[in-house]
């Protein structure tokens, strides 16, 4: 088998690991390295000044002795098999950068003969491209569970970013469909990791050349879709690993059926994109606005709402709080409200110390207004000609995303024309009419 071959097996193999979209690490060559790693995003998205980012997106092996029942290159599965030499992956990164294809690497793998030796040869092929080639472009690099501490230690010494993919949200699940995983060895590199990183941490400030370890953070990612956990089972598991590990980021992938198996959704089900959308929002919402994932979900309402996004749906589900008056509302509370966002909450705060505003001025500001202001008053007033009728705020707080995945709801939600009280808005959007 060609090296060609090997690449089109093994960049097909790693399609369906998300968590590879930023670096989050600044780090320039010098002295003839070559390459350099910039905080914006990274694989295929697009920097500040307009570049378009990209990183090869690979797998040392997909020959895995594991037989996890979701994925597609599990030990009893007939597919094509591949293996990449240290030395081809590393020839091959280099030949792509030199090519302009690519600004830099994602590397996992499956797990060949046993973790210790999976990791090994990652290692060996990092340590080709950092001290042979002295390449400082990102490198992401997958944590093989399982393996040695002094590996997982080496291995963070030479990439940028690590994660150890969590893959299904509780240990019921990890039994049924991946029974050669444990909650427990997934969680012990994860928490690994994070020591380190906080002693790597220390280090810096005592000495100024000690070796990074992994200086953009840690990140994984969860299947959405492949079993019965609810939502709300992964925003809490979520919201734990932020808390508990420090992560930088949590992926959802909407489960693509790509095996046949009475455990899984059968082969012509639709992937959850919707809810997988829905989850990204949320874990938005955890890490930049200060919600907790209990004020989102609850026992009684484990999956969020497809029409309407899980800021909105608080929002009308807590609809006693609004509407706030923009001019004297704490940042904490402008944060919450619908079609504000980070940036806009900021603004308003500073803007309103020259003066009070009005929904000119929070327009300019590039708050959203077609959404929030069903939930703001500026000077004590409501906007101008505002009329709250389901229609209206329908079309106001559905985007046009999930209208065109909802078309029939949508429809139906939009035939109710007359003017209604705001309690009757509320049970509309949350339901309960």
């Amino acid at each position: 088998m060609d090296l060609f071959d090997k690449l089109q097996i093994l960049a097909d193999s790693a399609k369906y690991d998300a968590a590879c979209t930023s670096s989050g690490v600044d780090r320039s060559s010098q002295g003839g390295a070559l390459g350099n790693a910039v905080a914006c995003g990274i694989c295929h998205s697009f920097a500040s000044d307009g570049r378009c980012i990209s990183l090869l997106k690979v797998l040392m092996s997909n020959a895995c002795i594991y037989n996890c029942k979701y994925c597609i290159n599990r030990a009893s599965n007939d597919v094509p098999r591949a293996t990449f030499s240290p030395r081809e992956l590393a020839d091959l990164t280099i030949s792509f950068y030199r090519r302009n294809y690519i600004e830099g690497l994602f590397l996992s793998s499956g797990i060949i003969k046993n973790p210790d030796y999976t990791c090994e040869k990652m290692i060996e092929t990092l340590r080709i491209l950092r001290e042979e080639y002295r390449f400082a472009g990102y490198i992401h690099a997958k944590a093989i569970p399982g393996a040695d501490s002094l590996l997982l230690n080496r291995l963070g010494q030479l990439a940028d970013r690590m994660s150890v993919n969590i893959e299904l949200p509780s240990q019921q699940s990890l039994a049924l469909l991946a029974p050669n995983k444990t909650k427990e060895a997934i969680l012990r590199p994860m928490g690994f990791i994070r020591e380190r990183i906080q002693e790597n941490t220390s280090d810096l400030v005592q000495y100024r050349h000690a070796p990074r370890f992994a200086p953009a953070g840690q990140s994984t990612q969860m299947i959405v879709g492949a079993t019965q956990d609810t939502d709300y089972q992964i925003l809490k598991l979520s919201a734990a690993l932020y808390r508990k590990y420090g992560l930088k980021r949590v992926f959802y992938s909407a489960y693509v059926p790509v095996v046949s198996s009475p455990e899984l959704p059968a082969l012509d089900t639709k992937p959850p994109l919707l809810r997988e959308h829905r989850l990204y929002q949320a874990d938005w919402l955890l890490r930049f606005y200060g919600f907790e994932a209990g004020e989102l979900l609850d026992e009684q309402h484990q999956s969020f709402n497809p029409l309407v996004d899980p800021k909105c749906n608080w929002a009308l589900n807590h609809m006693e709080l609004f509407p706030v008056e923009v001019n004297k509302a704490p940042l904490e509370m402008l944060l919450r409200v619908p079609g504000i966002g980070v940036k806009s909450a900021h603004r308003i705060v500073t803007a309103r110390r020259n003066g009070t505003l009005d929904f000119a001025g929070l327009k300019r500001i590039g708050v959203v207004l077609k959404r929030a202001q069903y939930f703001i008053l500026c000077r004590g007033k409501t906007a101008e000609g505002l009329k709250i009728t389901p229609d209206a705020v329908m079309r106001s707080l559905i985007s046009d995303r999930c209208r065109a995945m909802l078309p029939e709801q949508a429809e139906q939600l939009s035939l109710f024309q007359t003017a209604i009280t705001r309690e009757d808005v509320t049970k509309c959007l949350t339901g309960e009419l």
